[in-house]
């Protein structure tokens, strides 16, 4: 047996890709990146890192508040990523021109549930608003401790009861067809679930009338698996999963992917905007970053980064505060890995599609041990190994790893340390804290 302290992921093997379902997304967050004109260092690492879109928060002209998704004005820009004496559209266009060249398609945040509550909308079609006594309703949650919280710089949209749902359904559409005619290529439709699913169907379809190849990704987080799925319905590419909330413990991850896997394929992140920074959050611990980083990365069809994640950045992405001063000296640089885990997701098709996951007995519980396949005879399966403690080593031992497999093939190591060029019978391994195994088989051809 022979070890290696890297590995070349697949690299005799033909590439496979499946468009539309392949997402390696890289968020690039406007308030942290500053003026379009300052992008390319990032569109170039985010391209470097082996990502294929890009997306970025709202770019419109905010309300009062500031805040990216309190959108005044939908077909105007914020000043904030503009520089001066260049037409809008034109700086925009140079960025998605940038992204394009670089093989990254770019989509943008779709923010159709709510506006600022000082666009001239609410006063030019009232209508389209959720009234409350009279007056123009803001948006709001119940928290789990029962509490409610009102966002007093947002205006509800009411695609449900409005007496004039055409028009506003129109108006949506024309902002969609305004941001692809600016160059972008997907949207991140931003608290999906809010907005009926009757609705979305709507714009999706008429959308697709004239642009086939543009892509629709539902945010659902917070809400039921039965409402994911009637959301996914509509006609969306994709949703996002919570994989980077599990505890590697308890049922409820593997039971809602089961629940939606078959009505769109999901995306992982290990954080987001609407996180704390995981480096802050796990008390500086790096092995914690690299472990769920991998989870994410090889749970589901898709895969989502935040700027800033490759760096381990501290400071949590703020709306309205974040500014391009906030980029932060790196704590650790894990980019190494996120090319990795994007090869060996590029270079098997099993992590570019949703298929059955199951958790298989480990003779460690400090040890995860998950079988993936594509649900498709000759599709090829994983195995992945993961040390759940990220502070300790553990000791893992499996008997037969072969014996896990749906169908008689090879195992081939695409751990990002110390792959192994044999895998032996029984399977003896002391993993470091943290620690992952990536082994899989290759797909057969098909006759």
């Amino acid at each position: 047996m022979t070890t290696s302290a890297t590995s070349k992921p697949r690299s005799e093997a033909k590439e496979v890709s499946h468009e539309g379902a392949d997402f390696r997304i890289y968020n690039l967050f406007p308030r942290l990146a500053g003026t379009f004109d300052q992008w390319e260092p990032h569109l170039k690492r985010a391209a470097g890192l082996g990502f294929n879109w890009v997306f970025v928060n709202p770019i419109q002209a905010t309300g009062r508040s500031g805040s990216l998704y309190s959108i005044a004005d939908y077909f105007a820009i914020n000043r904030d990523f503009l520089r001066p004496r260049v037409a809008q559209k034109k700086q925009v266009q140079e960025m998605i021109r940038a992204a394009d060249r670089l093989g990254l398609a770019v989509m943008i945040d779709l923010v159709i549930n709510h506006c600022a509550i000082d666009s001239r909308l609410t006063k030019t079609h009232p209508e389209w608003f959720v009234q409350e006594k009279g007056r123009v309703a803001h948006p709001f949650c119940v928290e789990a401790d029962g509490q409610r919280v009102v966002w007093e710089d947002l205006a509800q949209f009411d695609h449900r009861r409005s007496r004039d749902r055409v028009a506003l359904l129109d108006y949506c559409v024309e902002v969609v067809e305004h941001l692809i005619e600016l160059g972008f290529r997907g949207f991140r439709c931003d608290a999906a679930y809010q907005i009926p699913a009757s609705t979305w169907r709507a714009i999706i379809e008429r959308v697709r009338k004239q642009h086939p190849d543009v892509v629709f990704l539902a945010e659902t987080l917070g809400c039921s698996p039965e409402q994911t799925r009637e959301t996914a319905a509509a006609g969306f590419d994709a949703i996002f999963n919570s994989a980077k909330w599990w505890d590697f413990d308890s049922d409820w991850l593997l039971d809602q992917y089961a629940l939606t896997r078959e009505a769109a394929p999901s995306i992982s992140f290990p954080e987001s905007h609407d996180t704390e920074r995981l480096f802050s959050e796990s008390g500086g611990n790096a092995h914690a970053m690299r472990q769920r980083l991998l989870f994410t990365a090889l749970f589901s069809a898709g895969f989502m980064l935040p700027i800033g994640f490759e760096y381990g950045f501290r400071r949590r992405l703020d709306v309205v505060k974040t500014r391009p001063e906030h980029w932060e000296a790196p704590n650790l640089d894990l980019s190494d890995l996120i090319r990795h885990l994007n090869a060996v997701r590029t270079g098997y098709p099993v992590f570019q599609c949703e298929g059955p996951i199951r958790r298989l007995p480990t003779s460690n519980p400090a040890v995860l041990m998950l079988h993936k396949s594509t649900g498709q005879a000759g599709g090829g399966e994983a195995l992945l190994i993961l040390n759940k403690d990220s502070w300790n080593r553990q000791h893992c031992w499996v008997e037969d790893l072969y014996r896990h497999l749906e169908e008689p093939s090879a195992l081939i190591d695409c751990s990002p340390e110390w792959a192994m060029d044999y895998l032996p019978t029984p399977f003896d391994f002391d993993l470091a804290p943290g620690m992952g195994r990536i082994l899989v088989t290759e797909p057969r051809a098909q006759d």
